[in-house]
């Protein structure tokens, strides 16, 4: 049975204190002292760990003038804050064991597009694809482009100096920095842009930090120009980190942005920029060449740059080889055929832009004709991806390479602690040859991609890092490596800042170091600001910067994990943190309950890494998580109910229990399946929610409505035989309050009073037995069609079922019913693990029986569907689980390719989240049978309706279903619904639309019955 967990609390007096003084200081932001709270932001896209004593979340500037002014009140010297954007970092950048500054939930608004002058001015928190997203109408866009650009905040992105694809043309984050405004160690704002010498003259004049900040930066800037200049590398990824080498511009010109971009908040709180922003290229062509050795890519990259690409990209075959099993790969096949007689090992991605489409075409042309002649390289061959569309299918697959990297099989993954290296690219083909080299001295394997352009490779070797053997070279390496790169030239941290790896500044430096230390005094005098990073202030002698081994790594805890506990939990545990969850974008499906509350507790990256610190923790008190389940499905109950009861009332008289925050936030997830289906490492939150439910549920009693849910299929048939009674009663107030504060459920869907029965016997429906299938000759059975029922449409939208039926009938296919039995679906949502399993094999075996008749079986919702081809196949085994297919799987293989009628105006489609992100395949079908049908149909962008399943009609979550409609749904319905052409096959999303606007929307086998009675007609 699992322990009650009670985490120490290692806050010390000093930080309770502090948060106590920032409430009354007027701070209105939200403070977080949780355990589970801080255990999500203990981790980033790193090996490392650091758990904060707290967060706090500012609502805008003002909030974190008084925090910095309150930190360096002489009574909390101690306190470390460390600000945090998107958490993304590969370096721990933003790790810490002091306070973190979230400046990402609140702080993200665009406050002015001048797109005359082509600037912006934003808040720190603003997600770099959101910015892009604003600017697109513009014809503008913000460089450069990074991986991560769905999630990575503008304050994140100046805090590293971040660079990606296409640096060499535009530069760094740096370069389009036009102004800063960021809050000093005690409280001063500073406004920092180029200044004139009298401007600079009046800042130096200040006796303020401000001024001291200035007249340090004058004096390195003027006294030590040589030396900055023989240390300095002459590189496109330039140092990160306070660029002494940029304070001077052309002449008096004096920047003190090239120190605060990349000081990684070491220096102050970055809360606002003005930044330069750019022309989109009206036409771009991107060149795919295939190789058939990785390093032929490299050495042939050097050749390519001559010929002036806006960008040349590279990815090895590891990395090709995770695309082609991800999701991204159905979108880029066509670009990158495949010859099995000669695989492809690397390809490079070579874009050429620009605003005059001849040129560019004329300098694709001259490219190509380059592959043609030059023959010192040997190429598989190359495709073009033309337009704005395909480059950016091939880009979505290229960006997914950090995440994908971390989904090889076993437990060694590839790890990010030497991968940013940059050189000059003249020398990456011969660095990486010897990079390559010490890898395989130590036996590793490895992935790579990055820019070779600019000279950057993303060099990951693959570690488990629960292997003491294998986390011990992390120092061993990083010293090598860091040797390496000044061997030829280049940095250690040439792209991704460098956080815990600071230990390498002075060895970069040299007798500049010092001077590194004296810039921040001037700004951190007591080493308040993400200590150990970059660089520690000559006013603190005892300050050390951190080292590699110095700091604890998520494998010291995760080896604490008993490995079979690790391997039953492995979709939950091999989360790395890349973030992918974070996903600003309001019309992309991942992940909802994120998006709608921005709490990261409440993303798959946020509940991954409370279900490993709650294996953890259960572990320390000796409870055998995969025994207790066991035990619990081998028995009616392994708890008693007066023992969860006691239980229960100690939980609601205050009783601390780490499981309750683990509890809250699994209940807050939609069960849709998107992180299942996107994310790279393929985190599925479901599959290990439903299990910690079961055995939180065998300490604690289980709310009501997780009864009534869980019941639903069972209940619903007896119930439909009065459904007028039904509608009646769940209509009346008493009982809907009754049900909203005692049973936890609001709005609850009535049922159809569409007569069934009549309908089946107009279309001449009968009831599939294995007596009367074997009654069928061979022809007969191939015009069949056995359609299995789910509750919702069967009971509650019964007309979208009888649409069906009349759809296949008028086919020319004679429909059969599978007798109705429990899905189980919401059963296995709730943790009703046992009984789940009960009803997969009761209702596989039946459905198993009718399709050994090699009739097709149809389901008609896709979540309850798929059910079939993913829960099922793991309970019961593939080979056991019933072949049933979506409606448009069906109809692909059984329309004529003959178009029927023409019909110019497009339908507009809004799939079902889980549909779209597990069997993203099946979104493509409908549009192939609508092309049969001579109609047109467009998919829309967009996220999560806000129901799934059940979660609306929960009273806890029912206004989270209200934002998260409103953020993608709700514009769509609105531009799209008058027209009565927008479709979804969700039914969940359909009674969602239902129940916020009063609208019906029709499901697209509904247009096409439409069309197919007129045909009739």
């Amino acid at each position: 049975m699992i322990a009650r967990l009670l985490p120490s609390k290692s806050q010390s007096v000093n930080y309770d204190e502090f948060l106590r003084q920032l409430s009354k200081a007027g701070f209105r932001g939200e403070v977080a002292y949780s355990y589970g709270e801080r255990t999500v932001l203990a981790t980033d896209n790193s090996i490392y760990q650091r758990l904060p004593q707290a967060a706090v979340f500012p609502v805008d500037a003002q909030d974190v003038r008084i925090l910095a002014t309150l930190a360096a009140d002489p009574a909390h010297r101690s306190i470390v804050l460390t600000p945090r954007g998107g958490g993304t970092g590969t370096n721990g950048q933003s790790l810490t064991d002091g306070v973190v500054v979230d400046l990402s939930r609140h702080m993200n608004t665009i406050i002015e597009i001048n797109a005359e002058e082509r600037w912006v001015r934003v808040q720190s928190g603003v997600v770099k694809d959101q910015l892009n997203a604003a600017l697109k109408p513009h014809g503008l866009f913000f460089a450069p482009e990074l991986s991560t650009s769905n999630r990575a905040t503008i304050g994140g992105m100046i805090n590293t100096d971040a660079s990606g694809q296409g640096s060499c043309t535009y530069g760094k984050t740096r370069d389009h920095v036009l102004d800063l405004s960021t809050v000093l160690l005690g409280g001063e704002l500073l406004h920092s842009a180029v200044l004139g010498q009298s401007a600079l003259e009046q800042e130096t004049a200040r006796r303020d930090r401000i001024g001291d900040v200035y007249r340090c930066a004058v004096d390195i800037a003027d006294n030590q120009a040589d030396l900055i200049e023989r240390t300095f590398p002459k590189l496109n990824r330039c140092l990160t980190g306070y660029d002494l080498a940029h304070l001077r511009e052309q002449g008096d010109r004096f920047n003190l942005n090239s120190v605060l971009c990349g000081s990684e908040g070491s220096l102050g709180f970055i809360v606002e920029a003005k930044l330069n922003v750019l022309p989109i290229p009206k036409y771009s062509i991107l060149v795919n060449v295939r190789y058939a050795g990785f390093m032929d890519a490299l050495r042939d990259a050097k050749a390519l740059m001559l010929l002036k690409p806006l960008s040349i990209e590279t990815v090895d075959s590891k990395v090709l080889m995770l695309a082609m099993k991800d999701i991204v790969w159905h979108g880029v096949a066509e670009y990158f055929p495949e010859d099995p007689s000669t695989p492809t090992l690397g390809i490079n991605l070579i874009e050429f832009s620009g605003d005059d489409e001849a040129a560019v075409q004329q300098s694709v042309h001259d490219f190509v004709l380059h592959l043609q002649r030059d023959t010192s390289v040997v190429r598989l061959g190359h495709t073009l991806a033309i337009g704005a569309d395909a480059l950016k299918r091939v880009y979505a697959m290229r960006k997914r390479a950090v995440g994908l990297l971390g989904n090889v099989k076993g437990e060694a993954r590839p790890q990010p602690f030497v991968e940013d290296t940059a050189v000059p690219p003249e020398n990456l083909a011969d660095f990486i040859q010897e990079f390559r080299a010490l890898l395989d001295s130590y036996e590793l394997q490895y992935g790579m991609f990055g820019h070779v352009d600019a000279g950057v490779l993303h060099v990951r070797p693959i570690l488990d890092m629960k292997d003491p053997t294998h986390a011990a070279l992390i120092r061993p390496i990083s010293d090598a490596v860091a040797a390496l790169t000044q061997k030829h030239g280049g940095l250690l941290w040439g792209e991704h800042g460098k956080g815990l790896r600071s230990q390498y500044v002075p060895d970069y430096f040299g007798d500049l170091y010092p001077a590194l230390q004296e810039l921040k005094a001037a700004f951190d005098p007591h080493n308040q600001l993400n200590p150990g990073k970059i660089a520690t202030p000559k006013t603190v002698p005892q300050a050390r910067l951190t080292r590699v081994n110095g700091v604890e790594l998520r494998g010291d805890l995760d080896r604490t994990i008993d490995e079979r506990v690790w391997r039953s939990y492995d979709s939950a545990l091999h989360c790395n943190g890349n973030g992918a969850c974070y996903n600003f974008d309001p019309d992309d499906a991942m992940c909802p309950s994120w998006k709608g509350t921005r709490n990261r507790v409440h993303s798959p990256k946020g509940r991954a890494s409370l279900i490993r610190e709650w294996l953890r923790l259960q572990g320390q008190q000796d409870v055998d998580v995969v025994a207790a389940s066991d035990h619990l499905r081998s028995t009616s109950n392994a708890t008693s109910i007066t023992k969860r009861a006691i239980n229960t009332v100690a939980q609601k008289m205050g009783q601390q229990d780490f499981s309750h925050e683990v509890y809250d936030a699994m209940a807050g997830c939609l069960a849709c399946k998107s992180c299942a289906g996107q994310c790279p490492v393929k985190v599925n939150v479901p599959e290990f929610r439903s299990r910690f439910l079961e055995l939180y549920h065998s300490r604690y009693l289980r709310p009501l409505k997780d009864y009534l849910i869980g019941s639903l299929e069972y209940t619903i048939p007896y119930i439909a035989r009065a459904p007028r009674l039904y509608n009646i009663v769940m209509g009346a107030r008493p009982v809907r309050f009754v049900l909203e504060h005692v049973a936890g459920m609001v709005d609850s869907p009535l049922l159809s009073m569409t007569d069934f029965d009549a309908v089946c016997r107009r279309w001449g429906v009968e009831i599939a037995t294995t007596k009367l299938l074997s009654m069928l000759d061979e022809n007969q059975r191939a015009r069949s069609v056995i359609l299995v029922q789910d509750a919702f449409t069967r009971y509650f939208e019964t007309p979208v079922l009888s649409d069906w039926i009349e759809l296949i009938s008028r086919l020319g296919y004679q429909v059969y019913i599978a007798p109705f039995a429990p899905n189980g679906k919401p059963l296995q949502v709730q943790g009703f693990i046992k009984a789940f399993e009960k009803a997969a094999r009761f209702n596989g075996e039946a459905l198993h029986q009718l399709q050994e008749y090699e009739i097709p079986l149809v389901g008609l919702d896709p979540a309850m569907t798929l059910v079939y081809r993913q829960e099922y196949a793991k309970t019961l085994g593939s080979h056991k689980a019933p072949t049933v297919l979506l409606p448009q799987e069906w109809l692909a293989n059984t329309l004529p390719q003959s178009q029927i009628v023409k019909d110019a105006d497009p339908y507009h489609f809004l799939p079902h989240c889980t549909e779209k992100t597990n069997e993203p395949s099946s979104i493509g079908l409908w549009q192939q049978v609508y092309e049969r049908m001579g109609l047109k149909l467009s998919v829309q962008a967009s996220g999560c309706c806000g129901m799934s399943g059940t979660y609306g009609h929960e009273t806890k979550n029912a206004g989270t279903s209200v934002v998260i409609y409103k953020q993608s749904w709700a514009p769509l319905v609105k531009k799209f619904n008058a027209t009565g052409r927008l479709l979804a096959d969700g039914y969940s999303c359909r009674s969602q639309v239902k129940r916020q606007e009063g609208v019906s929307v029709l499901h697209p086998l509904q247009a096409l019955l439409a069309v197919v009675r007129n045909i009739a007609a």
